[in-house]
């Protein structure tokens, strides 16, 4: 099966440089401060130009106002936007239209009812992102390097493109990918060495074990 791979949270240009080496598919910048991975919008915009027309590049952004995106927009183009926090149906819709750009939504689960809330996005988002839901009191969204119960996919079909993130690693992409046969995988700490800080040589071994496993399966 094809497999799209992405790294995000990438915030220096020799981290950038392994994704892209490491054969990644899409890049993703932080654009939250409470997260160690956020990058200062100059920074972004170098790093941008690094990856440009390597990789596809995602602007992570949560529950932010159309100003502000728009500022980040005009500085990196991205290709696509990452919405990563509560934001309804409507405002999903609102930036695709204000910005033109295809536009993931991240959707937090722990159970299965949790996917109830695809019905919500599918035909408004043009990617879902299946992510973990933060532990209680989590200052992040997002898994914070927790994994959800993969095996509530079973038989999952949203009708849209998807991804799977939460707690993804090197170690076990290959079994995520096997139980779950997502079109996608996206890892942010689980090929860090500390909070923030990427690791080129686990970047390249989680690529390395997602293409293996979607090889097989």
């Amino acid at each position: 099966m094809s497999l799209i791979v992405k790294i995000c949270g990438l915030s220096t240009p020799d981290t950038i440089d392994a994704a892209l080496d490491a054969g990644a598919d899409m890049i993703g910048l932080v654009f939250f401060p409470p997260s160690p991975r956020c990058v200062p919008l100059a920074a972004a915009a170098n790093l941008a130009a690094r990856a440009r027309g390597r990789a596809t590049l995602t602007v992570l952004t949560v529950d932010m106002d159309e100003d502000g995106l728009s500022e980040i927009v005009e500085a990196v183009r991205p290709d696509w936007l990452q919405l990563h926090g509560r934001e309804p149906p409507n405002q999903v819709a609102a930036h695709k239209r204000r910005f033109g750009l295809p536009t993931m939504k991240a959707i937090g689960i722990r159970e299965a009812a949790d996917l109830a809330e695809v019905d919500v996005y599918r035909g408004v988002a043009d990617r879902l992102l299946l992510d973990a839901k933060p532990p209680k009191g989590a200052t992040r969204p997002g898994g914070n390097a927790v994994a959800f119960d993969w095996t509530i996919l079973d038989g999952f079909d949203p009708g849209m493109s998807w991804m799977l993130s939460g707690g993804l690693d090197p170690g076990n992409v290959g079994e995520a990918v096997r139980v779950t046969r997502p079109p996608g995988v996206d890892v942010s700490s689980g090929v860090e060495s500390a909070p923030g800080v990427k690791d080129p040589a686990l970047i390249a071994t989680f690529v390395a074990a997602a293409r293996a496993a979607a090889a097989r399966v």
